[in-house]
């Protein structure tokens, strides 16, 4: 299963220039890859899950 970036907690709104990005800072290669679609899933992905605050929280 591929990861997707709307459902990731790096992929954050850029109020500025009124778009997404991600919030990691890729290096040359790893840049090069995800904009060729040449990796699989990415090492960064963490699920924006909103509720796992909460749930600790119990």
């Amino acid at each position: 299963m591929k990861s997707s970036c709307e459902m990731c907690a790096n992929y954050e709104y850029d109020e500025e220039e009124e778009y997404y990005t991600c919030a990691v800072n890729l290096d040359e290669d790893e840049m090069y890859r995800f904009l060729t679609g040449g990796c699989g899933e990415c090492p960064y992905f963490s699920l924006n899950d909103e509720y796992a605050v909460v749930k600790h929280q119990m």
